[in-house]
Parts: C-alpha cells; structure tokens; sequence
C-alpha cells in the first residue's frame, strides 16, 4: 500500500541524510591538522557522501535537512513538516553565513559553490 511505501520511503530518505551528514561531519574534523588552528578550503575525500562538498559550502546542512524531510515523509506528521521547514530556514542562515566567510577568506574558493542548496542557494 501507498502507506508502507511512503514509510520505507522516508526511512530511506531519513537515512541516506543521517549517514552524510555524520560522513559531513568527520570530513569537517580531519581537514584540520591535529593540534592546529588552520583552516582550509573543504573539499571531498574518498567517501561519496561527501561529494556534495564539491556542490555546496554546508552538506552538513544539506544532508540534516535532508534526514528531517525523511522523518517528516516517514511519520507523515504536521509538526515534523513544520520542524524541517523552520530548520531548515534557520541553517540556511547558518549556511549563508559559513558561504560568505567562505568566499572572503579563501581568495580562490570554487566560484560554483553554494550555500546549502546545489545549484540553488
């Protein structure tokens, strides 16, 4: 039935999201040299979940909004939608921020880059 579907569907989505964003994650902590302050440029390593930082500046954002709508699709609640809407407005903010710091404090960061929305914002 639709029903059953529409739950595999959403645990599915909810997944995928909760595994990049953690893959997101680690990508973040081992791109500063152990002991140091440095910052670079994030860019993907060797796991295709983390492709999506050739895409956007925050797939930590993308794939935890990502995960939200799963859970919303899973449960099929009003208050899950309305979590992942607000949630989603609020780190898109964050995003924005991290994208403009981004741009000013790496003279050659990849122009084609986003926010938090591929190819979008």
């Amino acid at each position: 039935s639709s029903g059953i579907n529409a739950e595999y569907g959403g645990l599915s989505i909810f997944l995928l999201g909760e595994l990049g964003n953690l893959s997101t994650h680690l990508a973040f902590k081992n791109m500063r040299p152990a002991g140091t302050k440095t910052r670079v440029i994030p860019r993907p390593n060797g796991n295709p979940l983390c492709c999506l930082f050739n895409l956007v500046s925050c797939p930590n954002y993308t794939y935890e909004v990502l995960s939200w709508i799963g859970f919303t699709v899973l449960t099929q609640t009003f208050f899950a939608g309305l979590f992942a809407l607000v949630g989603g407005a609020q780190m898109l903010q964050w995003a924005l921020g991290k994208h403009r710091a981004y741009k000013k404090e790496f003279k050659d960061y990849p122009k084609n880059r986003k926010a938090m929305i591929p190819f979008i914002l």
